[in-house]
């Protein structure tokens, strides 16, 4: 397997290996907020979160409904706490209405995942829902070891070098 092909498998694993993202939001004035999230993933790379109502990064998405998200690697698994593996998206947020069979099926996917809570979660009316779909990421392994996402599915990694550095 070469060199390339393994990162592509770690980037494909690396999401499971966490049970939640650090979100980035922005208020109407621009204002930003982190926050994090328990999540899950469809095969197409769509991220779901099942959120408050009430919490800031709810209300800000729903305001704006753009939102960075990361994927981290936990600190006491990294042999160098300044080359911490770590995964980031830009993202588009959509609500997914309440109650659908979509709606129910993702609930059921967070019950697999995170147990009985969901089932506290599910009956406060406040809960929301959104989908977060990628448009385009990051996946850094380490020194020097940093990849764009881009194509179809966000399949396609690309070794970042001082030739092919986005301007945003």
């Amino acid at each position: 397997m070469s060199q390339l092909a393994k990162i592509q498998a770690e980037y494909e694993q690396f999401p499971q290996e966490v049970a939640s993202i650090m979100i980035s939001t922005a208020n109407e004035k621009g204002i930003p907020n982190a926050s994090y999230t328990p999540f899950v993933m469809d095969e197409f790379k769509n991220i779901y979160i099942y959120v408050s109502g009430l919490s800031t990064h709810t209300v800000n998405i729903q305001s704006h409904p753009y939102v960075s998200v990361l994927f981290i690697e936990d600190e006491a698994k990294t042999p160098n706490i300044f080359a911490r593996r770590r995964l980031n998206f830009d993202c588009t947020a959509t609500l997914i209405e309440r109650e659908t069979d979509q709606w129910n099926q993702i609930v059921d996917q967070f019950q697999a995942r995170f147990g009985e809570i969901i089932e506290v979660l599910r009956g406060l009316a406040d809960f929301r829902i959104f989908q977060l779909t990628p448009t385009q990421g990051r996946f850094v392994i380490g020194f020097g070891a940093a990849y764009n996402i881009s194509g179809d599915n966000l399949n396609q990694i690309v070794h970042l070098n001082k030739d092919n550095i986005p301007n945003s």
